[in-house]
């Protein structure tokens, strides 16, 4: 536009910077209105207000009243917007009392704040959890000229809910319907959510037949509330009742919803109802997620379906859904447990976990389980020996990895292919110290690069050495930016 002859006016740039602006591109905005002003073009009142609006979200207030003055000097006056925008800015850095002294000195200077001004300090009391003084700012604002809407009663409902104020919600909520206030979604579900949280599955079943009367349709988040607090209470007649209602409906259950009901099966044993859901989530469009997995995994487990706990986690992996701890946990517990009776797994169900557990950097886990089978039979295992050194490498523990490597041969055990790999890049790790001490830079580099293709990092004194060699400058750029990805690492 700025190549255009002749120019657009204000106007035009001032609708597309507007534009900007509510895509949350503030900073670029920042920087285009001071590219119009380069070319002579001079902002008015309402790019002004956008300026404002940008640095309040940027969190610099202080320059939005520095804004504010050149519109006083320019000889604008701002309108009731452009301070709503600065009160915004208060309430955005959680200053309530700067906020409402801003209103009071607009009011001084005949500016009266409307229920936007309002709902702004009453949503920021809110979020810093000062419930009550929203509640008593609500009633002012009744007493006074402004009429409250759902947005207003709903912010406080949401948070009487999260406060565990579940019945002064509900007294809200009746309080609004007898001043005509009509609650909406988003009202309802926010009590469906408290109610169902603190075990009053009833009440939220009672206030869900109340929206359908209503005519106000529950929406997925809505339902997934009540389906997994049906779960939890044991009630899964109910919460497939309640699922099948869903679907009939034409509101397709989301993996919340899925992942509560697999939930419920598993609490009461009922594997292959779980399955069933399982497999249904996928067919409906809907793919699993680590809860997914993690939920029917723990299932199997206290079931001691071991296989198919296995098989359900070299799918997880396959899949690329990365385990959490929640999975790694159930898994290591129902070994021990086997371990504890007797029947404890076989060399190739712990290799698997143990594998898995050190490519998602559960390093710490891996000890803690190689170490509940050390010293038995199934420990002097080389492929175990092998995962864990090599895991213990890559996540930069190189004297655990030697130290352990070290005591292959008192064990009886002859190191593999991995192991093997594994000592190769030990010795040359302890050679890249010998080669850079005596200025063979050529060859470390060349050890290096196989390293940080293999995943390794450096230790303190390789590192070191690393940091000397870059600070000298006399180094390619490619072969800085390789020693930076090495040193980075440890």
């Amino acid at each position: 536009m700025l190549h255009l002859s002749p120019l657009p006016s204000i106007v035009d740039f001032t609708r597309l910077l507007g534009a900007i602006a509510s895509m949350k591109h503030y900073s670029q905005v920042i920087t285009l209105i001071k590219q119009i002003e380069s070319f002579g073009i001079s902002p008015d009142l309402y790019t002004l207000a956008i300026l404002i609006n940008c640095f309040c979200h940027l969190n610099r207030l202080d320059f939005g009243f520095s804004v504010l003055a050149t519109i006083f000097k320019l000889g604008y006056q701002p309108n009731r917007t452009t301070l709503n925008t600065l009160v915004k800015g208060f309430c955005l850095q959680g200053n309530i009392v700067g906020a409402v002294r801003l209103v009071e000195e607009m009011e001084k200077n005949g500016h009266e704040p409307d229920a936007v001004t309002c709902g702004m300090i009453l949503n920021a009391l809110c979020k810093i959890g000062k419930t009550d003084m929203a509640i008593r700012l609500l009633r002012k604002m009744e007493e006074g000229k402004f009429k409250a809407n759902v947005v207003l009663y709903t912010t406080i409902i949401d948070n009487l809910c999260k406060d565990k104020l579940v019945t002064e919600a509900l007294n809200l909520l009746s309080e609004m319907r007898s001043k005509g206030i009509q609650p909406n979604i988003i009202t309802y579900t926010c009590l469906f959510q408290g109610l169902c949280k603190f075990g009053r599955g009833k009440e939220a079943t009672t206030l869900l037949n109340e929206m359908v009367q209503r005519k106000i349709m529950p929406n997925a988040p809505t339902f997934s509330i009540l389906v997994d607090t049906l779960c939890k209470e044991g009630k899964l007649t109910e919460a497939k009742v309640v699922f099948d209602v869903m679907i009939q409906r034409g509101i397709e259950p989301n993996k919340v919803t899925y992942n509560s009901l697999i939930d419920g099966y598993c609490l009461q044993n009922k594997m292959d109802d779980a399955v069933k859901a399982f497999k249904a989530m996928v067919e409906r469009g809907c793919s699993h997620d680590v809860f997914s997995y993690s939920t029917l995994i723990n299932g199997y487990c206290k079931n001691k379906r071991i296989d198919e706990a296995m098989r359900l986690f070299h799918e997880m992996l396959n899949k690329g859904v990365t385990p959490n701890v929640v999975t790694y946990n159930t898994l290591i517990e129902l070994f021990q447990k086997m371990q504890a009776c007797g029947q404890p797994p076989n060399p190739e169900t712990y290799a698997t976990l143990m594998d898995g557990l050190c490519k998602n950097k559960q390093i710490v886990e891996a000890i803690k389980l190689f170490q509940g089978i050390e010293d038995k039979t199934l420990g002097n295992n080389i492929v175990i020996y092998g995962i864990l050194i090599h895991g213990l490498c890559n996540s930069g523990k190189l004297s655990a990895a030697r130290e352990l490597f070290y005591s292959l041969p008192t064990k009886g055990l002859q190191p593999n292919g991995l192991i093997d790999e594994t000592s190769e890049l030990l010795e040359k790790m302890d050679g890249n110290s010998w080669l850079l001490q005596h200025s063979e830079t050529s060859k470390a580099i060349k050890y290096l690069k196989i390293m940080v293709d293999k995943g390794f990092s450096a230790n303190a004194t390789v590192a070191t050495m690393l940091v000397d060699l870059l600070s000298s400058n006399q180094v390619h750029k490619n072969i800085q930016e390789l020693l930076h990805k090495f040193v980075k690492g440890f």
